[in-house]
């Protein structure tokens, strides 16, 4: 039987999660990436907490207040579109947001610390009830929950059918829902093509934050949540091609970072679908071949 280390699980700490968002600012400075953002409007406006009696102090984070909850969908194309969705709320309102990690990472020795310290949402290996029902409970009580509804690397580099956990939790808690699309990350890290500091010194990277999805246009969360679903897809796609076109980056033909529609070198959607097949299905905390 091998040895395997201690699992040491902190509780959340709003200075850990600090220290991690800085070292991803440092990061972004030490590369030179410029961060593009469109959309800003439709980032939830700042709450009241500035004018409350025990209001954090400067430099702390977003305080979280009942009823100001919010689902953040974002693209996930590359391995760090998270960071970049981070980065965008942080900068927005110094908001900690939450995301859904899988039970694989949580179990990591080195990555579950850190999951169990920042205060994200594990979803295990079965169905992933226990996580959906944490995370209404946290979305209820005002904090921001994202999610990447594809539930895996799109390796077309286009948006795929989107799961519907994202639109079933913003309607059962009665928050928006944030779309956020993230294109020229996945150049810095992705699926085959690992972190490179050469193609990462200077990066573009876009971002684009889509008109909310309001809770009065979700369905009641037993009623079928696809329309909804495909809605959000939709939107998402939208903000992907509006960073496409003003990327300040001229792609050689065949680049492997272009959607095949457009003369990249990426799996076309039938070839995408193909390998995500052989990969297995995606389901909640499921584990890949």
């Amino acid at each position: 039987m091998s040895w395997r280390p201690p699992q040491w699980r902190p509780e959340p700490s709003d200075r850990f999660y600090r220290f991690i968002v800085r070292t991803g600012l440092a990061l972004r400075w030490l590369f030179q990436i410029r961060v593009l953002v469109t959309g800003r409007e439709h980032l939830p406006q700042p709450g009241p907490s500035d004018d409350l009696p025990n209001a954090p102090r400067r430099g702390s984070s977003r305080q979280v207040v009942p009823g100001q909850g919010a689902v953040v969908a974002v693209t996930h194309f590359g391995y760090l579109d998270f960071a970049f969705a981070e980065m965008l709320l942080w900068w927005h309102n110094r908001a900690q947001m939450r995301f859904l990690i899988t039970q694989g990472a949580a179990d990591h020795w080195f990555a579950g610390p850190a999951v169990s310290a920042a205060g994200h949402v594990v979803v295990g290996y079965g169905s992933g009830a226990h996580a959906y029902d944490a995370a209404v409970t946290r979305l209820l009580a005002g904090e921001y929950i994202a999610i990447l509804p594809e539930a895996g690397v799109s390796r077309s580099f286009t948006v795929r059918e989107c799961k519907t956990g994202a639109v079933r939790m913003a309607a059962e808690a009665g928050v928006p829902i944030i779309p956020v699309s993230i294109w020229g990350a996945h150049r810095l890290m992705t699926r085959h093509h690992g972190f490179s500091p050469r193609r990462a010194w200077r990066a573009p990277v876009r971002i684009h934050v889509g008109e909310p999805i309001l809770p009065g246009s979700l369905p009641d969360p037993a009623q079928d949540a696809q329309p909804a679903t495909a809605q959000l897809a939709r939107t998402l796609q939208h903000g992907i091609d509006v960073g496409m076109a003003d990327l300040p980056l001229h792609p050689a033909p065949g680049a492997w970072w272009m959607p095949a529609g457009l003369g990249g070198g990426a799996p076309t959607e039938e070839e995408r679908r193909r390998l995500d097949e052989a990969d297995g299905p995606r389901r909640a905390g499921a584990r890949r071949r």
